[in-house]
């Protein structure tokens, strides 16, 4: 099972991803795409990188918008997991 990063961890990692907040106790972003169908193609993508890491995101998907938020379920909070999984969908824009 992995480990929930600490507070100090926590706070570093969210100064190196680009866009990511903490939000609910999740890692959380808002991405905005030109139309439903740049949308739906970037959540292709990130389906394919979620489905090889074995982690999947909770996200929603209105129109042009995607919510992406990540958590361990497993372990009860962020893990190395969610920050590998923010920085592969990060790199998909």
């Amino acid at each position: 099972m992995a480990t929930i990063l600490n507070k100090a961890l926590l706070e570093q990692t969210l100064t190196e991803l680009k866009g990511w907040e903490l939000r609910e106790g999740k890692l959380h972003q808002n991405f905005q795409f030109k139309d439903f169908v740049e949308a739906f193609g970037f959540m292709a993508k990130v389906a394919l990188v979620a489905e090889r890491l074995n982690h999947h995101p909770e996200w929603m998907n209105v129109y042009n918008r995607v919510d992406v938020w990540l958590t361990t379920h497993d372990a009860g909070g962020i893990t190395e997991l969610d920050v590998e999984l923010a920085q592969e969908i990060t790199a998909l824009q």
